[in-house]
C-alpha cells in the first residue's frame, strides 16, 4: 500500500481508561469506536498506514503523532481502516463523518476541532466512510 491520500483509522478502545498523549497530556477515553481521519502524502504515501498497523500490534514502538499514543496503548485494537486514494479530504471526513469530536486531537496543523471522533458505531462509520468514496481495507 504506497500510494498516497487520506484514511480513516477505525479504533476500538476496549475499556475506559486515560491516556498520555504527547503535547496534548493525559486525556480520558471512553470504552467505544474512535475513527482517526489522517492524510498521507509524503514520500511513503500509504505505508503511514501499514506504520500504523505496525504500531497497534507492538512490532513498533516510535511515536510521532497523537494516533499513535492511542494505538500503541494496550487497551486499544485497530480494527479497520478505509482510504481515499490520491484524494486530500483529511478536514472535510474530520468534520462529515458520524461521532463526536475529541477536541483538538489531531487537528494541530489546522482548523478543524479535531480529527478524532468518537463514534457509536463501527459499522455505521465503516458505512458512511464508503458513501463518501472510501475503500475498505480490514
Amino acid at each position: 500500500m504506497t500510494d498516497g491520500g487520506t484514511y480513516v483509522l477505525a479504533i476500538d478502545v476496549s475499556n475506559a481508561t486515560a491516556i498520555d498523549v504527547g503535547a496534548l497530556g493525559e486525556l480520558e477515553f471512553a470504552a467505544g469506536t474512535y475513527a482517526y481521519v489522517g492524510s498521507a502524502f509524503g514520500p511513503g504515501g500509504f505505508a503511514r498506514v501499514d506504520r500504523h498497523r505496525e504500531l497497534a500490534c507492538g512490532k513498533r514502538n516510535a511515536r510521532h503523532w497523537h494516533v499513535d499514543y492511542l494505538l500503541a496503548h494496550p487497551e486499544t485494537s485497530l480494527e479497520a481502516v478505509v482510504t481515499f486514494s490520491g484524494e486530500d479530504r483529511e478536514c472535510e471526513l474530520a468534520t462529515s463523518l458520524p461521532g463526536d469530536p475529541v477536541s483538538t486531537f489531531g487537528a494541530s496543523d489546522c482548523d478543524c476541532q479535531a480529527h478524532l471522533l468518537a463514534v457509536s458505531d463501527a459499522s455505521d462509520l465503516r458505512t458512511a466512510a464508503k458513501a463518501a468514496g472510501g475503500v475498505c481495507r480490514e
